[in-house]
């Protein structure tokens, strides 16, 4: 198993990879965002930043943009997410990154009035980063949703998504799963995306909530039960990567979740 943590792209890459190592990560997971980490700077520190990673003997994973609308109903703003996404594929590649989170699409605008026009218009973005990602030797590991952004959010998108690219893997976020929204809250739903995609399951995102909103807590400060998790991933022989996304003020509490984790999946 190993264990890495997500740069704050508000601030300057160089200056938080070094603050990583010092705390026992394996790898850094970059995620390539503007202001300081658009794949445009990043490409400019590209030989800087493969040096102090390996000077600190830390691999990466890279994250495509967040920010960017590949469902969109207006054209002009599809086509640059597409040009977005497709760019930080590049960068991902020549910073020798072997798999990248894929944010497989949200609904914007007046999206929630056409969710089918929206998946369609969604599923084609996909065609074209997933070819990109093919030509650069990329894996796609697509990130369940939460809830409130309408689309890839329950298990039964994913069947669709695996059916349509069989190439892509699941990044399973804990958070993302646990978010409840409405009359029917859906507590089982973590727990059913380990069950039904062990196989396609190759990459983590680990933090904690309450179940209403993407906290980013440490862990045991929500209500996710992550002995129950850790049992099912292990019942399913998950050995992969965890990426920590804790977004606390103490960094301490970004050690101390590893930490937890990592005791969890180590007990007998």
């Amino acid at each position: 198993m190993e264990y890495g943590a997500m740069n704050h792209p508000i601030y300057p890459l160089l200056d938080q990879i070094p603050g990583f190592a010092r705390m026992g990560f394996d790898y850094l997971e970059l995620t390539l965002d503007a202001p300081c980490a658009h794949y445009s700077v990043v490409r400019q520190q590209s030989g800087q930043i493969r040096r102090t990673l390996e000077e600190h003997g830390m691999g990466l994973v890279c994250h495509l943009p967040t920010f960017v609308f590949t469902a969109d109903l207006t054209p002009a703003i599809r086509a640059a997410s597409v040009e977005e996404m497709t760019q930080s594929v590049a960068i991902a590649a020549e910073l020798g990154a072997e798999k990248a989170v894929l944010h497989p699409g949200i609904l914007t605008g007046l999206g929630h009035l056409a969710k089918n026009l929206c998946f369609k218009y969604g599923m084609e973005s996909l065609q074209t980063i997933a070819q990109s990602a093919h030509t650069h030797g990329i894996k796609l590991c697509a990130e369940n949703m939460p809830p409130f952004f309408g689309m890839f959010y329950e298990p039964e998108a994913f069947t669709s998504l695996f059916q349509t690219f069989p190439q892509f893997g699941l990044t399973l976020d804990t958070g993302h799963a646990n978010i409840q929204l409405g009359e029917n809250p859906r507590p089982e739903r973590l727990s059913e995306f380990v069950q039904h995609f062990s196989r396609e399951l190759c990459h983590l995102h680990v933090s904690d909530n309450q179940g209403s909103s993407d906290d980013h807590f440490p862990l045991g400060k929500g209500n996710i039960d992550f002995s129950s998790l850790v049992s099912r991933l292990k019942a399913v022989g998950y050995d992969k990567t965890v990426t920590l996304e804790i977004f606390s003020q103490d960094p301490k509490d970004l050690a101390t979740s590893r930490e937890h984790f990592a005791r969890l999946m180590n007990q007998a």
